[in-house]
């Protein structure tokens, strides 16, 4: 005999959908979005339930936290302790809700770090005034019940809020393919703007933001967002909102009193640490954490000197640090019918107006059949009064008086019934007047209920007074000031760098270094079998461009080289320069700075230094080189009408002519013919040993050849006179095989 399988084949597919489909939608509803009604993810709204009903109201005595999450996850939320109690920890948290739910007593976390609190055996809590208004009518027939996971126990499906709580702390989540980030408002304003949709229902967005100027964070920070920014995302239900630190001047220090939402001072500090350890921020010379418990928030910023620009500062450090930051806002909300939808703010309002007109019509209701009841039973008990000893009688003889009383009098069972619990001492002629005046009492609130359950208008006043009454009772001043600013622009890199002398030096194997000061980079130690190649003088402020021997030149900030202390690092590893080239000459100046460039073939031509300069690691060609020729180091023009060019070969060769002569290229080339030299003289080895510029009456000039060398002044370099590509003059003997030449005046 076989057995039926208890299962259901279907396919792989269709079950994976199914699946999936079930998670998303249990992820979407059950975990990460906000109910518009309550505004609480569930989690959020059994911890508030669980607590209430742990007796755990503002006025009375905090109890362990692990007592409540240990109710939490046991009655209504199967899910971890940690995730429980984190969630509990948020509501507590004053600087993470605008209006906590929870206050705790313990170690509930710090700006600096919101997830240090303490284990939840450590820590005591109890609900919050504020959290009144989510639990004040929850006993009075306002809310659905539904089984808990096990069945054995009930729940509230929403709790019965009497403002809209999805605004006043709002909610962030991030559900299977749809994502939740409400901002948090300011109760008077909110509650304002219902009352006028109440007044008003075909108000538009526009009229609504005259009474919400804008989300409320926890802290002082600004919302620097314009006020069309804040419009257009209330009207959309998306968008961003862009909050700023506040700062002021102190004895010529800088203090940042008020951080963005969710912005540490820790965070700050090592933000702005960091840029002082990579050299990106001079005018600062020290950062101080003095936050404490009178001052929550207090960073200290020291600049170098009182020449500094504090405003300028500070927007460059709003540029680039977290002390200005945006908040993205997709108001995602699970609305009356159930379903998730973005939503704008007069949608959000009228839905929680319809929820509130519902719970409070839900409210008079409950409470008016209570009354009803009582007045029902009040009604018999009056009838015994009027006929006591008739009733005495029954009692005393009837074996069964309750069904006899019934037809003798024409009463309910549940006024028999209540008859006949009645005690002896309540038949006294003193409680018969305290039972008619319950009664006129309770006539009375019948009638007024039922005015305002029949009366739209009533209902609707009803609603706005009790508001009313909230706002001013819970309600405070708006914490997070609107000042309409443009966003921050950092500095440029250049003026982030202190403007001092360096010297840059390049070795012969192409590594680069840069030193403090104009020094004579002969000086320095090199790694074995390397030595100096060349060096360019110059400012930390400026960049400095490498030629190859392929002519391509490479540019980068001199302030990011690497210190002469050390060995520098290889000029490979941040440019790429041709397989089989290597690095000949350095350049350091002002973009404008004219420099004239030349090959030891002597052609050359003058260009601005801005020319060489370029973000390409592949670099830019700059000068075109005949086969085997070189690149010399640059010579820099001062002055093109007084400026001259001065021009040696290796062969004792000198020529000196004017800078107007040469050519001035934009895009680079080969140049122009600087001296003369023959074709049987080149080919025989003489080259261009070097050149540089001199000015006119005050130039002066060094040759080196071996151990010697040759001091020219102006007087001197007069005879060497001539035009340019000439063959010039021929140095004294002993002198004709001129190494280099270098400017020394």
């Amino acid at each position: 005999m076989s057995l039926q399988a208890n299962y259901e084949q279907i396919p792989l597919k269709e079950y994976a959908e199914r699946a999936y489909l079930d998670y998303s939608m249990y992820v979407v509803l059950d975990r990460a979005l906000p109910f518009v009604g309550d505004g609480l993810k569930p989690v959020q709204r059994r911890i508030v339930y669980a607590m209430s009903e742990l007796g755990l109201d503002a006025g009375s005595k905090p109890k362990k936290s692990a007592r409540t999450i240990g109710d939490v996850i046991g009655k209504f939320h199967p899910h971890g302790d940690s995730a429980a109690y984190e969630a509990m920890v948020l509501m507590a948290q004053p600087f993470s809700y605008r209006y906590p739910l929870i206050e705790g007593q313990g170690n509930f976390g710090s700006p600096d770090d919101p997830k240090s609190f303490a284990a939840m055996r450590y820590t005591e809590s109890k609900l919050t005034p504020m959290a009144e208004l989510l639990l004040a009518e929850l006993g009075q027939g306002t809310v659905d019940f539904t089984p808990n996971f096990d069945g054995t126990l009930q729940e509230p499906s929403w709790l019965p809020a009497r403002v809209p709580h999805v605004l006043l702390n709002g909610s962030t989540g991030i559900a299977v393919g749809m994502a939740t980030d409400i901002p948090p408002h300011n109760l008077r304003e909110i509650a304002s703007a219902c009352i006028r949709l109440l007044d008003d229902p075909d108000a538009t967005v526009r009229d609504l933001c005259e009474h919400v100027r804008g989300p409320d964070f926890p802290t002082r920070a600004e919302i620097i967002s314009s006020r069309a920014d804040l419009q257009t995302m209330y009207e959309t239900g998306v968008g961003s909102v862009r909050a700023r630190a506040v700062y002021v001047k102190e004895d010529n220090n800088i203090v940042i009193t008020a951080l963005p939402y969710q912005v540490s001072p820790a965070k700050i500090s090592a933000q702005v640490a960091e840029q002082m350890r990579l050299k990106k921020l001079p005018m600062i010379e020290d950062i101080r954490d003095e936050s404490d418990h009178e001052n929550p928030i207090r960073l200290v910023l020291i600049p170098r000197s009182n020449r500094i620009d504090v405003d300028e500062t500070m927007q460059h450090l709003f540029a680039t640090t977290d002390l200005e930051k945006s908040f993205r806002i997709n108001m995602n909300i699970i609305g009356l019918d159930g379903r998730p939808q973005v939503k704008n703010l007069k949608q959000i309002l009228n839905e929680w107006l319809r929820f509130r007109h519902d719970t409070v019509t839900r409210r008079l209701q409950h409470r008016l059949d209570k009354v009803e009841r009582r007045l029902h039973l009040l009604e018999g008990l009056h009838i015994a009064y009027l006929n006591l000893d008739e009733v005495i009688r029954i009692v005393r003889t009837e074996d069964e008086p309750r069904p006899v009383l019934m037809k003798r009098f024409r009463l309910s069972e549940e006024q028999a019934d209540y008859i006949l619990e009645t005690r002896l001492r309540q038949l006294a002629r003193l409680e018969e007047m305290k039972i008619n005046e319950e009664r006129d009492k309770l006539e009375e609130e019948r009638a007024r209920i039922s005015v305002t359950l029949n009366s739209k208008q009533r209902l609707k006043t009803l609603i706005k007074d009790e508001l009313k009454d909230d706002a001013k009772k819970y309600g405070d001043e708006r914490r997070s000031p609107i000042v309409e600013r443009q966003a921050a622009q950092a500095l440029d890199e250049s003026a982030l760098v202190a403007s001092e002398p360096t010297t840059v030096v390049l070795s012969q194997k192409g590594w680069v270094r840069a030193a403090k000061g104009h020094i004579d980079p002969n000086g320095l130690n090199y790694r074995e079998g390397d030595g100096c190649q060349a060096a360019a003088f110059g400012k930390t402020t400026q960049q400095v461009a490498f030629v190859d021997s392929t002519g391509r030149a490479y540019s980068t900030p001199a302030h990011t080289l690497p210190s002469a202390r050390g060995n520098g690092e290889p000029l490979t590893g941040r440019f790429a320069p041709p397989a089989g080239a290597v690095f000949e000459a350095v350049a350091m100046a002002d973009a404008d700075t004219r420099i004239v460039l030349a090959s030891d073939f002597g052609y050359g031509f003058v260009t601005k230094f801005g020319s060489l300069v370029g973000n390409k690691k592949a670099g830019k060609q700059i000068l075109n080189l005949d086969d085997k020729a070189h690149v010399l180091a640059p010579g820099y023009v001062n002055d093109p009408a007084r400026d001259r060019i001065v021009v040696a070969t290796n062969a004792g060769h000198l020529l000196m002519f004017s800078v107007a002569e040469l050519p001035e290229l934009e895009n680079g080339g080969k140049g122009n013919k600087l001296i003369e030299i023959p074709k049987a003289k080149l080919g025989g080895g003489e080259r261009v040993a070097g050149i540089t510029v001199v000015t006119e009456g005050s130039g002066e000039i060094t040759l080196y050849a071996g151990a010697r060398k040759l001091t020219l002044r102006w007087a001197d370099l007069v005879e060497y006179g001539g035009n340019r590509a000439g063959r010039g003059g021929l140095l004294p003997r002993g002198l004709q095989r001129v190494e280099r030449l270098e400017t020394t005046a």
